[in-house]
């Protein structure tokens, strides 16, 4: 079972008066382990101190300047970002571009960044897990199984719902569930759900994935309008709830499980943050 990492505790020999940088990153790790990541990631520890100590910490879905300068504000001594920075290699780093400025600006303020990003999502309770959970799917399998993983975890998630129901009711569920005003949909008029497939992000390539499943409806973040095509051509359902949408509310979920692990540090979700597409 996961437990406290901090100092004075028997547990790598860490003392229960101080927290550090990598007490919070073995936690992470253990909880959503790199080996679950895509292989184009970029996961784990990617800037600062292993042995920095910590008693703030923030998450956050996207390292931005209002989210950077929300933790240098308040004082925060670790990030925990769902999306990468840097994501790509970089070759430089300097103030002329977004990426090379926040690096920067959190560098000199002493602000680690650690990001579990695609092994949060395919992790035992990661983002799509809590995606069909909180939409009431049973019998929940793994859409994308890693091969040889000793838990049999991987990426997306498909289950049923306990009856069929109308697809405007299960718009409705889904909106309820992220706290959503509206949703994109692609979907035939009098068209009904059971079979529900769940992949956070940007997820089109899960398609085939959800029709080879035997689902009837793709939830995801966003797609190409290409895979809107194919989706209608192959008569499965689809509903975009938008990226941040998708994948936001398990951030605000990952603070809490960090504060019970952690009680004796400062945790919280970014409250700058929001979502850079609206509705006009």
């Amino acid at each position: 079972m996961m437990g406290v990492r901090c100092k004075k505790v028997s547990w790598a020999g860490i003392s229960l008066s101080m927290v550090t940088v990598a007490s919070i990153a073995a936690w992470l790790e253990e909880f959503a382990p790199a080996r679950l990541a895509e292989d184009w990631d970029n996961v784990g520890l990617l800037v600062g101190d292993a042995q920095s100590q910590v008693t703030r910490v923030m998450t956050c879905l996207t390292i931005t300047s209002q989210s950077a300068d929300e933790a240098i504000a308040t004082g925060a001594q670790l990030i925990v970002t769902h999306h990468p920075l840097p994501f790509r290699p970089l070759k430089r780093i300097t103030a002329d571009n977004p990426s090379g400025k926040l690096l920067l600006n959190l560098i000199r303020a002493g602000v680690a960044i650690y990001s579990p990003h695609t092994a949060f999502d395919s992790t035992l309770h990661g983002i799509n897990q809590q995606l069909a959970a909180g939409l009431g799917l049973q019998n929940v399998q793994i859409l994308k199984p890693i091969a040889g993983d000793p838990q049999a975890l991987g990426a997306g998630r498909c289950g049923q719902l306990s009856a069929a129901c109308e697809f405007a009711d299960l718009a409705i569920r889904v909106k309820t569930f992220l706290k959503l005003s509206w949703l994109q949909v692609v979907a035939r008029p009098g068209a009904r759900s059971q079979n529900l497939a769940v992949a956070c992000g940007s997820a089109g390539e899960f398609l085939p994935l959800a029709v080879a499943a035997g689902c009837d409806t793709l939830l995801t973040g966003e797609v190409t309008f290409h895979t809107c095509l194919e989706a209608e051509a192959r008569g499965i359902s689809l509903i975009l709830a938008g990226h941040y949408a998708s994948e936001r509310f398990a951030v605000e979920s990952l603070a809490e499980k960090l504060a019970g692990e952690f009680p004796a540090i400062s945790i919280w979700p970014s409250r700058n943050e929001a979502d850079p597409l609206c509705v006009c």
